[in-house]
């Protein structure tokens, strides 16, 4: 008490200074508004207090959640629910929901007899390319949906390959390929590891290793460590192992006969993202790169082709300010210059042109290989479908999945004139899919991933309801991994991602918890898991496998119920 007293002793004897600095600031300020600047007449007509409009406008989305009703999802219940099921807290409510849900949706139906828990089946796992070589078996129905290293941050990366091992959860890598962070994980035998770049300590690294970990913490030890190793631009590339205190990557140019035959089983379960721009698995000249691709299939359980996401009908978009020299490394771009992705996919300028990639991709990896669309039109998917379909008569090779995305905005970098203008949402682009998979008789040889606006467990049940077999979940993994969803992730603005997740600023970076956000959205991916099964309970359904649109009602904002959903889509979509 007694300094701040002094304090405020020392401010009441020189408040005639404190007020004459204020009052000279505010008439620069001033001058410079009205006299001097040339960039804003608000500010020439009002100097000064015109000012404020900017400030509020810079507040306006960090502390829209805070202060607004929730509008981009039904309810703030189901924000909330995801942040209390990240920190493994109980998910209950009291009286009612804090906003009631209004217009259409649907509704589960429940059993007049339900099950207990223990008569729930606890295997939730989907199988991926069940005639192909190496089958992938995905242990929930829960996939973390393609978000990049680059679009995120390294540290954010590093925790969701955590919560990977930890909790079984099934990672996309997203466009941005696969990186040294994905691996995070990964605990080779640096000693017989020829597929590895391996950096060996040295008696003054030992000694910034131990005074960092001492006065510090781990994280800053390793920072420490790596540079008095390397000392160069793409030393975070590597990765640090614990067992033989040493660094190491994967090295891209050692033979393919050195790659462990096997996915190792100390990482977590990979989908490898392979988008227009070919990142990861393309050569000098940019052009696909088999070799390479068959080395990154060594760390991956299958291959998705990204022709659209989102709002994202065009390429992806990394703005520089993302492009770090790791970023330029995995991606073979150039430093610190925006990443523009082609629109078309260079081998689907026809649907005949991508099948035969999918088939290549196939033979090459002996994995399950599919591709990701935005349905805007029944008669593009019903013209796929059939063309699928003559290649199955065929004997030949077809897709093991589609993923379906929706027209609900993109990730962080999507252009706003394409959000929620192409593409439907997701229970309808997800119903035309697997209608007409069923019309041509491929229902059982491809398997449908839904994303779109998927967030909390009775959605996850909805969608599988409507005929997905896995969802992909963006936004949902984010904020349990500390997203605040202040909208500041793009990069090509003035301001970065606050919590360190989606920015490549090394100070806010540096605030991100890899470890404990690891945990968190490890939490959400099992108590989403375990709301499912209380669903099914409630639904007298013992497995997943058994959920079918029957078991869902749908009311109109008229207040009309469908018993019959397939009635309501026909009367829907006119199909």
């Amino acid at each position: 008490m007694s300094l701040l007293q002094e304090m405020w002793n020392f401010f009441i004897n020189f408040i005639e200074f404190f007020l004459l600095a204020a009052f000279l600031g505010i008439l620069m300020l001033y001058i410079y508004d009205k006299f001097v600047q040339r960039q804003h007449a608000l500010l020439i007509n009002y100097p000064v207090i015109g000012r404020m409009r900017y400030l509020f406008e810079s507040l306006r989305e960090p502390l829209r959640q805070y202060f607004a009703d929730e509008t981009f999802y039904e309810s703030k219940d189901k924000v909330d629910w995801v942040y209390k099921a990240a920190k493994d807290k109980p998910n209950y409510k009291s009286f009612s929901v804090l906003q009631p849900f209004s217009g259409s949706r649907f509704v589960i139906k429940h059993a007049s007899s339900v099950l207990n828990d223990d008569e729930v089946d606890n295997d939730t796992s989907v199988i991926f390319g069940k005639n192909t070589k190496h089958p992938f078996v995905s242990a929930t129905p829960i996939i973390r949906s393609a978000m990049s290293d680059g679009s995120l941050s390294p540290e954010a990366i590093r925790a969701f390959s955590l919560a990977g091992m930890n909790s079984n959860l099934t990672i996309n890598t997203g466009e941005g390929s696969l990186t040294s962070n994905h691996l995070f994980t990964l605990k080779p035998d640096c000693s017989n590891a020829p597929y590895l770049e391996v950096v060996q300590s040295k008696p003054l690294a030992e000694i910034a290793f131990k005074i960092g970990t001492f006065f510090f913490n781990h994280a800053v030890a390793i920072k420490w460590y790596r540079t008095v190793l390397l000392n160069k631009k793409t030393q975070n590339t590597y990765i640090y192992d614990t067992a033989s205190h040493s660094l190491f990557r994967v090295n891209w140019d050692a033979p393919l006969e050195s790659f462990p035959k096997t996915v190792p089983d100390t990482i977590p379960n990979i989908i490898f993202q392979m988008s227009s721009g070919l990142y990861g698995v393309r050569d000098k000249d940019g052009k696909f790169d088999a070799q390479k691709y068959q080395k990154v299939m060594k760390f991956c359980r299958m291959t998705e082709i990204k022709i659209a996401q989102g709002a994202k009908q065009t390429g992806g978009k990394l703005a520089g300010a993302k492009v770090t020299a790791d970023i330029a490394y995995y991606r073979g771009v150039e430093e610190q210059k925006d990443i523009f992705s082609p629109n078309r996919f260079p081998y689907a300028d026809t649907t005949e042109h991508l099948l035969d990639f999918v088939e290549q991709l196939q033979e090459l990896s002996q994995k399950p290989v599919g591709f990701k669309i935005v349905i805007s039109d029944a008669d593009s998917v019903n013209e796929l479908a059939s063309i699928i379909a003559q290649r199955k008569r065929e004997g030949r090779n077809i897709p093991d999945f589609i993923t379906v995305d929706s027209g609900e905005g993109g990730s962080a970098t999507a252009p706003l004139e394409l959000m929620e203008s192409v593409g439907l949402t997701t229970p309808n682009a997800l119903y035309i899919l697997d209608m007409m998979l069923k019309k041509h008789n491929l229902r059982d040889n491809i398997k449908i991933i839904a994303s779109g606006k998927i967030l909390t467990p009775d959605d996850v049940i909805i969608t599988m309801c409507m005929g997905a077999d896995a969802v992909g979940i963006a936004r949902g993994f984010m904020m349990s991994g500390g997203c605040i969803r202040a909208r500041m992730c793009s990069g090509f603005g003035t301001h970065v991602c606050p919590v360190g997740m989606a920015t490549q600023d090394p100070k806010k970076r540096a605030s991100y918890l890899v470890v404990k956000e690891g945990i968190e959205i490890g939490n959400y991916h099992k108590n989403l898991i375990k709301s499912i099964k209380t669903i099914l309970a409630v639904m007298g359904v013992k497995s997943i496998n058994d959920l079918n649109k029957r078991l869902l009602t749908f009311k109109n904002r008229s207040g009309e119920i469908y018993f019959d959903i397939d009635e309501y889509f026909h009367q829907k979509l006119k199909v």
